[in-house]
């Protein structure tokens, strides 16, 4: 019997779809390791793949295609799947609300000084703070031109803001004022009073970020990264923190995870921090397996080409 294993704890409803749609399939449910090992030598799809599943791939001669439950796929081992004609999908698209809500409230939690007022209240202390910046009129550097680029991009033009784009393309987008591609990088982030970065980690963006960047940013300026933390050299980040040549920055992803405690990030006033969770949505998992999965599976079963979120191996997203 073909099977499905899906390493996620669903709900019944969800879990009822999939049999639907997979009629006659064997489908496994389950986050941990006990639930789904045994079945993955005689898995045909794989959706929420883990890093655990790795070892178990040698034997896994059925699998056909993976659906990442993340949009970045670069956890993954794309060499191997690459070499065996595994199809993978991301989980892009997702993400694009609740990131956008975790970006604007860095963004204005930076601007309308709350990260200084959480501090203020805790101690009792009644102080302004030096209140004084707006988001509308600004500018914002987005780079990154997908889902959640667009949906940020969307929510700035209700400031009022100018949203230059950068994209590997520089492809035109609605919603973004100009797009550059990210040769232009340098150029443009002089101009920007927020920099945002939603990009996939790839050979080409890994260590994009240099001190070369953070020295051609304004000193007011913002930058907000729930891309990656490997896009940023964190160290670089650090000393342009420290040094005011930035006025601050809202991190949800670093170059290690967790963020060690002896990271001097913890402790500046001017770095607000989330815990790689921008993504988190009460909808995750009805978005991956309605909006993509199951939309995928139909063309799957039909033999067709996966119409939703197909990774380019050679792009790495």
């Amino acid at each position: 019997m073909n099977t499905v294993v899906i390493a996620q704890n669903l709900e019944e409803e969800l879990v009822e779809k999939v049999k639907q749609t997979f009629n006659g399939w064997n489908i496994i449910t389950g986050k941990d390791e006990e639930q789904w090992g045994p079945y993955i030598k005689d898995a045909a799809v794989i959706a929420g793949w883990k890093n655990a599943m790795t070892p178990y791939l040698q034997d896994a001669h059925s699998l056909k295609w993976v659906q990442s439950w993340s949009a970045g796929v670069d956890k993954h081992p794309l060499d191997e799947f690459k070499k065996r004609d595994i199809i993978l999908t991301s989980a892009n698209g997702v993400h694009a609300y609740p990131i956008s809500e975790t970006i604007f409230s860095l963004m204005l939690g930076w601007t309308r000084k709350i990260n200084a007022y959480t501090r203020h209240q805790q101690s009792k202390t009644w102080h302004h703070a030096g209140l004084s910046l707006e988001l509308h009129g600004k500018t914002v550097g987005l780079l990154g031109a997908g889902a959640i680029g667009k949906e940020t991009a969307k929510i700035a033009k209700a400031f009022g803001m100018t949203v230059k784009g950068f994209r590997r393309s520089g492809e035109n987008e609605e919603y973004f004022d100009e797009m550059y591609t990210l040769d232009n990088l340098l150029e443009i982030l002089p101009e920007c009073d927020y920099v945002v970065i939603t990009l996939p980690l790839t050979d080409e963006t890994n260590q994009l970020f240099t001190s070369a960047h953070f020295s051609k940013m304004k000193e007011s300026s913002f930058l907000v990264n729930i891309g990656r933390g490997e896009i940023i050299d964190e160290s670089a980040l650090t000393r342009a923190l420290q040094s005011s040549e930035i006025a601050g920055a809202g991190l949800d992803v670093f170059e290690k995870e967790p963020l060690p405690e002896d990271s001097p990030l913890w402790e500046m006033e001017n770095v607000m921090i989330t815990p790689h969770t921008a993504g988190s949505t009460e909808h995750y998992n009805n978005r991956v397996i309605e909006d993509i999965f199951l939309k995928n599976a139909e063309s799957f079963l039909d033999q067709q080409l996966l119409p939703v979120n197909l990774v380019d191996y050679d792009k790495g997203y």
